[in-house]
């Protein structure tokens, strides 16, 4: 269970688009034609969630 913490402060957009970069290196990385295993299904999963929350976030300071 994760526990959020709302202090008020907000990340600068570009520590957003660095981090929606990672992400998408990540997923760029561990991408390859054959089949996944469990484990690495659910950590791409976490990934792609991970990413389109960082997109709407970058969406809302547009």
């Amino acid at each position: 269970m994760a526990i959020h913490c709302h202090t008020g402060q907000a990340l600068p957009a570009a520590t957003l688009s660095e981090i929606h970069d990672m992400l998408t290196l990540a997923l760029d990385a561990t991408e390859r034609p054959t089949g996944y295993s469990q484990t690495e299904r659910e950590a791409r999963s976490y990934m792609r969630i991970a990413l389109r929350q960082t997109c709407k976030l970058m969406e809302v300071r547009a």
